[in-house]
């Protein structure tokens, strides 16, 4: 049985293994701030921001070959959404068998928005990147979620899923994830915004931010 998540919190420095095969925007810059403020040691394990699909489908078998080859053993994994968590720990097994890992939602593909060009939502073929997530978290030990309307969502979506299933719809499973589940909002460092801040003083209209891009999953209009 590997030790509680928190067991090393506030206590000695421990080592982790960050895996994002996804390393790109937020992703990004998530990864490289958890490993700049963090006062543990953390190697991170990551792919290019591109081909999200094969990253999901792909991702574990390059991580975990790449994982092996090298000689950091991790005291935690921590593991983001995009990654195949149960393939990279079945793949790494001779390694990690005894190491926690958490999963960490950035978002959730049970409730993403698939864009309107993509074919394969049109097809029925959408649901299988929504049960990678599921089966990641329950294989790990710890599912953290960025906001509490981002692990609602995925706890719905998954029996919404399962319950679309013909039989053996393991519904309970869901609650084994809801139990491990907790919120933990991003660190983000937002100095660099600090010079468009407006003097207290100033009249006219407020500033509004629009802090997403202007795609579809943003649904700016």
């Amino acid at each position: 049985m590997p030790p509680p998540i928190h067991a090393n919190r506030g206590r000695q420095a421990v080592n982790i293994l960050l895996i994002e095969p996804y390393f790109g925007g937020s992703h990004a810059a998530w990864a490289r701030g958890l490993r700049e403020h963090s006062e543990h040691r953390i190697e991170l394990l990551s792919l290019p921001d591109r081909n999200w699909k094969w990253r999901m489908h792909g991702a574990a078998l390059t991580l975990a070959r790449e994982f092996l080859a090298g000689d950091f053993r991790p005291d935690l994994i921590l593991a983001s959404d995009m990654l195949d968590l149960t393939t990279f720990l079945a793949l790494t097994r001779r390694a990690t068998a005894s190491v926690p890992a958490v999963s960490y939602f950035h978002e959730n593909q049970l409730a993403y928005p698939w864009s309107p060009q993509d074919r394969d939502a049109a097809r029925g073929r959408d649901q299988h990147y929504g049960f990678i997530n599921l089966a990641s978290a329950l294989a790990a030990d710890g599912v953290w979620f960025n906001s509490g309307h981002n692990r609602d969502t995925f706890l719905a979506g998954c029996r919404d899923l399962l319950q679309g299933m013909r039989d053996h719809r393991e519904l309970e499973r869901v609650d084994e994830v809801a139990r491990r589940a907790e919120v933990m909002p991003l660190g983000l460092d937002l100095a660099r915004f600090d010079r468009h801040r407006p003097k207290a003083s100033r009249e006219g209209p407020p500033l509004i931010l629009w802090n997403h891009r202007w795609e579809h999953d943003k649904n700016p209009e």
